[in-house]
């Protein structure tokens, strides 16, 4: 077997393993889920690194898969908290050099709604995908703050502006839950996302921006039967 037709062999041969794996978690019923988990979330890129750090959050969502034969599709609804923390840009005046310094704190919530594709029945293991379209409020605080470094007691602090903006996003998600019980199970993942259209910063220097992240989320969820041959 020459090294060219080796590479659609192993593509091939990872498909009917994954196949093999979903078709093994099936069982005689279809079986939804609720979910509750922790995040962890990594800006991806220039546009979410200029403007936001790691930060943690939580969520909780909700799958329903179809009746059979077509169980090995799920509906999904889902909310998510996240916490951005904050980013901090300095001015300098050119005649006093007094430094000001505008401080973003963030966080966002989204409200996802999408489809998965993956084992839904009895199985121990189940691995699953899915996509998502995400309504996201991003939570913004910006103050204008003259900081004393001799004591931060005294620094001069102004609300410059709170506001909280709409945009769209979406992901890819891949994960793979274990049915350690008939009822609970412990669900963990990766996704990527993309949000589009958010304005950072104010003033002169506000700008349009669609950051990218990573997310890795673990926690554990409840089983229920909705569907029986």
């Amino acid at each position: 077997m020459s090294p060219r037709s080796a590479s659609p062999f192993r593509s091939r041969l990872m498909l009917l393993i994954l196949l093999a794996l979903t078709l093994a978690a099936t069982g005689l019923s279809a079986k939804g889920k609720l979910g509750i988990y922790g995040i962890r979330m990594v800006p991806d890129g220039d546009d979410a690194e200029n403007y936001s750090r790691p930060g943690w959050g939580i969520g909780i969502h909700g799958v329903l898969p179809m009746p059979r034969p077509f169980h090995l599709v799920a509906g999904t609804v889902g909310l998510d908290f996240i916490n951005l923390l904050d980013e901090t840009v300095e001015f300098r005046d050119r005649i006093t050099q007094l430094r000001v310094e505008q401080q973003t704190n963030q966080y966002y919530a989204r409200l996802v709604l999408g489809g998965q594709l993956g084992g839904h029945g009895r199985g121990f293991i189940r691995p699953y995908a899915g996509v998502n379209l995400a309504f996201i409020l991003y939570g913004i605080d910006t103050d204008v703050v003259i900081p004393d470094d001799s004591d931060r007691e005294n620094e001069i602090r102004q609300d410059l502006e709170s506001r909280t903006e709409f945009a769209i996003g979406a992901d890819i998600t891949l994960g793979l839950d274990l049915n350690v019980s008939k009822r609970v199970v412990i669900d963990g993942g990766v996704r990527y996302l993309h949000t589009f259209s958010v304005t950072q910063q104010l003033g002169d220097d506000a700008e349009t921006i669609h950051p990218r992240y990573f997310q890795i989320f673990l926690g554990v969820g409840l089983s229920f039967d909705l569907y029986r041959n």
